[in-house]
């Protein structure tokens, strides 16, 4: 079937602020720091609830609801983070602490509960099919850099800013210097955004939909529609 043809089953958005502090950006790393203690232990919580999933899935074919509502939560925490600081810079609105969505924040990220999985695809999807999106997302994000790093200079992760920093970086430095963000700037940022998450769904077990080989530029989902000939089925329910 034709990767158009339905939006895929996570969906990241961001608004970008029509105003921005020209020098905010250079101490958010600061501010974000209580963010970053909690993520470390939202993330290492990420992993073992994704353990637990995997044998859930492979016996049963499910995904329990509860678990991955949390690990949804810890993807949306991650976003606004990211939204707020170094991977898009896109608002000064200091990200809530909380799971949950949060409908009046300028980034969110929703993901369609799966009735079903399979279990074979679960053995193989994580490691094996996934393993061309993550030498892709190394180089958004700077990982794939970072290991060549530390195997060859003992450096480890201190130039992995990946692409994605790197615009945002140049972003920075124009909001800086002319009081404005480049949209193009920021949409290619965002697509490389909606990249990652994709395949960190995927590879988290949360869908089994493979993720599309192409970048869905701007804040906002591509407008994909139904295929003509497919009949209209019941939404599909969103964990938020």
């Amino acid at each position: 079937m034709d990767t158009q043809a339905r939006p895929y089953p996570l969906r990241l958005t961001g608004e970008l602020a029509p105003t921005l502090s020209r020098g905010l950006w250079l101490v958010k790393w600061l501010l974000a720091i209580p963010h970053y203690f909690v993520l470390v232990f939202l993330w290492l919580a990420f992993s073992l609830v994704s353990v637990i999933a995997f044998f859930a899935i492979l016996f049963t074919g499910r995904y329990p609801v509860g678990l991955f509502t949390f690990n949804v939560g810890v993807l949306r925490w991650t976003w606004r983070v990211g939204f707020y600081s170094y991977s898009a810079l896109g608002t000064d609105q200091y990200p809530p602490f909380t799971l949950k969505d949060v409908s009046d924040y300028p980034a969110r990220l929703e993901v369609d509960y799966p009735t079903s999985l399979s279990r074979g695809l679960v053995l193989v999807k994580w490691w094996l099919l996934a393993l061309p999106h993550y030498l892709i997302i190394g180089v958004f994000t700077g990982a794939a850099f970072g290991g060549y790093d530390q195997v060859s200079h003992g450096e480890a992760w201190l130039y992995g800013s990946g692409l994605i920093g790197l615009l945002v970086l140049i972003a920075g430095i124009v909001l800086l210097f002319a009081d404005r963000y480049p949209r193009g700037l920021f949409d290619f940022a965002l697509g490389m955004n909606r990249w990652v998450f994709r395949v960190a769904a995927y590879a988290g077990l949360m869908t089994d939909v493979y993720p599309p080989f192409r970048l869905d530029l701007g804040g906002t989902e591509p407008a994909l529609v139904p295929e003509p000939d497919e009949s209209p089925s019941t939404p599909t329910p969103v964990v938020s």
